[in-house]
């Protein structure tokens, strides 16, 4: 093949033998030896011709050709000579071809993309020149010479008997050009001005509509235009360079149908695409699809255009959304509202967001977002009536029996309606949240990732998030962080975030510059290689199309993505607030600011698309719906949360959101169902899989506690969740190590020992018709994690969704979603949640941060009340008092009663958190076994397990009866059989502390009337349930009675972190439970 004839091979070439350089000289369909120094291969050429196929197959040349220069055979020797003798001359020559990009007549093979070709060749004739064809001997004898390589090359006579000769008589250009550095260093500095425009146009694009301050607080970025004439020459160009054309590489768009420029418009039009309104980072992404794409959506000409008709809508999109906080302003001028003036296109560029998402397929979207521009954003985008907004600023007003509600910017919404744009349905949910900043992103992003799980939406096309952000938070908060690392996470992906930051470029009182490190608010993003998008927001179009691409861009690749709306502030941080005390200049330029509405209806007007009438006839039209809605809202007489519930359980509940019962049947199951669970649990249900041999030990064992009719704690939870599972109840379980167990006890997920990634669930494998398991450890997170599983326990009420921290005492570091959400989600939402706290607890010497879950602080947060003693006549009082409290507490201390409560959560009429203090050295514990008799239908939850020994059959004779909870039990019954105290002393568990069982403790205080009464605890006494249970038991007792205390001294840490100290410790607590003489001084 001749350097003339490779362009017309290149399109159907195959290469049969790795490592070949191609023959210089072959027809089509030839097969021919390949000539390669020490090869012998035998190889085809097939010929094809067509622009589209070259296209394609120049790809796959670049695959073969890096074959090639890899694998060519040469010996060590050759390869060692040859290159270090070469290099240089070969740097010369294959430097000029491989930059190669302007074309020049009949050299077609001079792309650049066939250098590591052209390389083979230039070796194997440095070697032997003989070894070539001849035209290539002609060609590199040219390069050499120094000659351009647009006319180093001579075409061969055609291939005719005598054309050989004719060519062998052909000699080398007699004078060669020296001007091919200088095409090809300026073919290479255009491409490094395009690239530098791709990669940093956006530090220099116009973001900041007060055009004072820069979008970013990179010091380091020119402040002026890249490529200003004065900067030419770091690129090696000059003035004089701006009028020639360039050939326009693959990797931009700005060409569109062209496919060379001159440097002037190639400059003009990298502006235009990069450095005018919006600003696009996205070079950071490996992937070079999704590069290329972003590329065509920003560089090619004329690609954001609008129709009037689009303009229209956009227009009165802005006025409802200007026009709704200046009705706000004039009716409650002192309220605080946290209003969205300085932002208002936030409104339109969510319902852009939404429509092109509609138009992709997305039926529902789920959102979260801060107070500012909250009510705006119900009222326009979710579509909340504007009477129900308008309720909440009347003071007069008398709450509804709910719960303690909460303020009017934080409160939720769900709505169901038609896209008028698409004319499709569309749920909108909004999710209530605090003012935890950036708290209830996770929170959004579990709620959607279980709406796409119960619709079966595995790739996120049914089903979105979007989540608005302020700057400051975005940067500030490290949720943030810990949301980005979920978003490809197998168990945790929702298949793509769109994320709208409201850049007001202020936080509270704070500048940038004092909020943040990084440039931008939004780089966090980048550590998922999310593209972001900067846009100004007082060009409302660029502002529509950046959220129509972001939304493109979500649909596309299903990746998260981010809109960075740089905007402003009008106001203070609420209506009530003076910004000038701490930033004069920028609010003495924000107060001489036209309003966006103002500018694009003038923009508008002067283009004809709509008149000054028709502007203003759109504006009363708005008013007039306000103003109505406004007269609508004075007939209000009570205020109703539930108006603002965001996630409701169609048929859960009766139509005014009562429970449909206030009974739960038994938990207990049919020994069959118990056996086939326990089969299971103890072997492998799927053919050809290697377990380790350890687990095979614990499998056995298993299998011998089902034999015998007993379970030890992971044999229980097992049947709990496998049961659950055959009555169509999702179960998930998450946390750190939670498949195995942090202490090797679950083993939910086997591993094969010799096909790497090879699993097995075999929870999964136990009916034929069974609700899924979904078991997943999660990354190194509290806060982000629960906060998912939170939100993904919202969605549905049949539902068992589990969180276990690896060591209770890690709970804390996810204190906001605990404090915020969990505790008090149903007094401020009225909405119910059921999620499970696992949180592994107890003294065991391991150290004050392996030893307590904090069960006081759960405790402190219950909300009944310690000196009231409730109705213990009522009927159905467990279940009442379940209704009302705000979460369930349980320390159990049995497997049974832990398989028992976790049945009990789905089998309840209603839902609430539940925290379980698990343990640790009960897992192996002897003695911490159930049988299946206490596990059988018509058994239940056990709230208190009175004593059932020796002090029970003669209980006049018991003097002091001892109250604890958990693993502490043990350690008692231990004590008090080495002590001979049986008789003597009794001992009661409460199982469940919250809420507390006044009724059963009370008949427990009644049976030993002349025991004293002391509570026992291994925790310090200033921790654990003291504090708590003291009032309460008093309070049972009508105070007739001390209650003591038996336990640790207090402390500042959980525990100790010395085992002698421990187990010292230990002891005297031991003493003082079954000392008789131990609070007589304190009578």
């Amino acid at each position: 093949m001749t350097p003339g004839h490779a362009h017309g091979a290149w399109a159907g070439l195959r290469l049969q033998g790795r490592g070949c350089v191609l023959t210089p000289h072959a027809e089509a369909g030839s097969r021919v030896w390949c000539p390669g120094v020490g090869c012998r291969r035998l190889i085809r050429v097939e010929l094809s011709r067509g622009q589209t196929v070259v296209r394609d197959v120049r790809t796959r040349m670049f695959h073969l050709r890096t074959c090639a220069a890899k694998l060519r055979p040469l010996t060590a020797s050759q390869t060692v000579k040859t290159f270090s003798q070469n290099r240089p001359a070969a740097a010369r020559t294959l430097g000029q071809i491989r930059c190669f990009t302007t074309p020049v007549a009949a050299e077609p093979f001079l792309s650049g993309t066939s250098s590591n070709y052209v390389e083979e060749m230039y070796y194997a004739w440095l070697e032997n020149p003989k070894s070539v064809h001849k035209s290539w001997d002609i060609f590199f004898r040219n390069t050499n010479a120094g000659a351009p390589p647009g006319t180093a090359y001579q075409s061969p006579l055609p291939l005719s008997p005598g054309s050989l000769s004719a060519m062998a008589r052909a000699q080398p250009l007699v004078a060669a050009q020296p001007n091919v550095d200088k095409l090809v260093e300026d073919h290479l500095a255009v491409q490094s001005l395009i690239r530098a425009y791709q990669i940093r146009g956006h530090h220099v694009a116009q973001l900041d509509p007060l055009g004072i301050l820069d979008a970013d607080l990179d010091s380091s970025v020119p402040a002026d235009i890249i490529s200003s004439t004065d900067k030419l020459g770091f690129y090696g160009l000059d003035e004089s360079d701006l009028d020639k054309v360039f050939h326009l590489p693959t990797t931009t768009f700005i060409g569109g149908q062209e496919s060379a420029l001159p440097l002037r418009e190639i400059i003009r039009r990298l502006e235009m695409a990069y450095c005018q309104h919006i600003g696009v980072e996205f070079m950071f992404i490996n992937d070079l699809e999704q590069c290329q794409w972003i590329r065509q959506k920003f560089e090619t000409p004329g690609i954001m255009q609008f129709t009037n008709e689009e303009k229209r809508t956009l227009l009165a999109r802005l006025v409802r959304s200007t026009r709704f906080e200046d009705f706000l302003q004039r009716k409650w001028s002192s309220e605080k509202r946290f209003g969205l003036e300085g932002c208002e296109v936030l409104i339109p560029a969510l319902k852009t967001i939404i429509d092109k998402s509609s138009e992709n397929g997305v039926d529902y979207v789920i959102m979260g977002m801060p107070h500012r521009g909250r009510l705006n954003v119900l009222a326009n985008v979710i579509r909340k009536e504007l009477e129900q907004i308008f309720c909440q600023f009347d003071s007069k007003l008398e709450a509804a029996d709910e719960g303690s509600g909460d303020v009017k910017y934080h409160l939720g919404m769900y709505h169901r309606r038609i896209n008028r744009v698409t004319d499709r349905n569309i749920t909108l949910s909004l999710v209530a949240n605090p003012s935890h900043l950036e708290a209830a992103d996770p929170v959004v992003m579990g709620k959607t990732k279980a709406e796409q799980f119960y619709c079966g939406d595995t790739e996120g096309k049914k089903v979105m998030s979007i989540l608005l952000h302020g700057d400051a938070a975005f940067a500030g908060q490290g949720i943030v962080y810990e949301t980005f690392h979920l978003s490809d996470l197998p168990s945790y992906t929702t298949h793509g975030t769109v994320h709208v930051v409201v850049n007001n470029q202020i936080g509270f009182t704070t500048d940038p510059r004092m909020a943040r490190s990084s440039p931008y608010p939004t780089d966090v993003a980048r550590v998922v290689n999310a593209p972001i998008f900067h846009v100004n927001s007082d060009d409302p179009e660029a502002v529509m199309y950046v959220c129509k691409v972001a939304a493109e861009w979500r649909s596309t690749f299903h990746k998260d993505v981010v809109v960075d709306l740089v905007c402003y502030r009008r106001n203070g941080h609420n209506e009530m607030d003076e910004p000038m005390f701490t930033q004069p200049l920028m609010y003495k330029q924000i107060r001489k600011q036209k309003p966006v509405l103002q500018k694009y209806a003038e923009l508008l007007v002067s283009q004809g698309v709509v008149n000054q009438p028709e502007y203003e006839e759109e504006i009363s039209k708005y008013d007039k719906i306000c103003e109505e809605a406004f007269t609508r809202s004075k007939d209000e007489k009570i205020l109703h949360i539930k108006h603002w519930l965001d996630s409701p359980w169609p048929g859960f509940f009766t139509l005014d959101g009562q429970p449909r019962s206030m009974t739960c049947p038994s938990t207990g199951l049919t020994e069959d169902i118990l056996t086939h669970i326990g089969n299971v649990a103890s072997s492998v249900p799927v053919e050809n899989f290697t377990i380790h041999g350890g687990l095979s030990r614990i499998l056995k064992t298993r299998g011998e506690l089902v034999k015998n009719r007993t379970v030890d704690w992971a044999l229980a939870e097992y049947m709990a969740f496998g049961s659950l599972l055959k009555e169509g109840i999702h179960i998930r379980l998450s946390g750190q190590d939670v498949e195995r167990g942090t202490f090797s006890h679950r083993h939910h997920v086997l591993h094969d020992q010799n096909v790497d990634k090879k699993t097995c669930i075999p929870m999964n494998h136990l009916w034929p018709n069974q609700a899924p398991y979904t078991v997943c450890n999660s990354s190194l997170s509290e806060y982000g994690v629960l906060g998912f599983e939170l939100g993904f326990a919202m969605a549905s009420p049949n539902a068992l969704v589990l969180w276990e921290a690896q060591f209770g005492d890690f709970h804390n570091t996810a204190q906001c979603i605990i404090d915020q959400f969990i505790c008090p989600g149903q007094a401020k939402w009225v909405r119910q949640n059921g999620i499970v706290l696992l949180l592994p607890h107890g003294m065991e010497g391991m150290g004050p941060e392996h030893s307590s879950a904090r069960p006081e602080r759960f405790l402190q947060m219950c909300n009944d009340d310690p000196d009231v003693l409730p109705n213990l006549e009522e009927a159905n009082f467990d279940i009442n008092q379940l209704y009302d409290c705000n979460w369930v507490v349980v320390n159990c201390s049995t497997p049974g009663n832990f398989f028992h409560v976790l049945r009990r959560q789905i089998l309840l009429p209603f839902r609430k958190p539940l925290i379980i203090f698990t343990p640790k050295s009960l897992l192996r514990h002897p003695e911490a076994r159930t049988s299946f008799d206490e596990m059988l239908s018509g058994t239940h939850f056990q709230r208190v397990i009175p004593e059932d020994g020796l002090a029970a059959q003669n209980p006049e004779n018991v003097k002091r009866l001892l109250f604890c909870t958990g693993k502490v039990y043990y350690d008692l019954t231990r004590e008090r059989k080495a002590r001979g105290m049986e008789e003597q002393v009794a001992i009661t568990r409460i199982e469940q502390l919250s809420p507390f069982p006044f009724d059963l403790l009370l008949q427990e205080v009644q049976k030993y009337p002349n025991a004293e009464l002391a509570w026992c605890q291994e925790e310090h006494k200033n921790q654990g349930y003291y504090d708590y249970v003291k009032p309460r038991l008093r309070t049972t007792i009508n105070r007739a009675k001390p209650v003591w205390y038996a336990g640790r001294d207090p402390a500042a840490a959980p525990a100790t972190g010395n085992k002698k100290t421990h187990l010292t410790e230990l002891q005297r607590l031991l003493d003082t439970a079954f000392d008789l003489d131990a609070f007589k001084n304190f009578s």
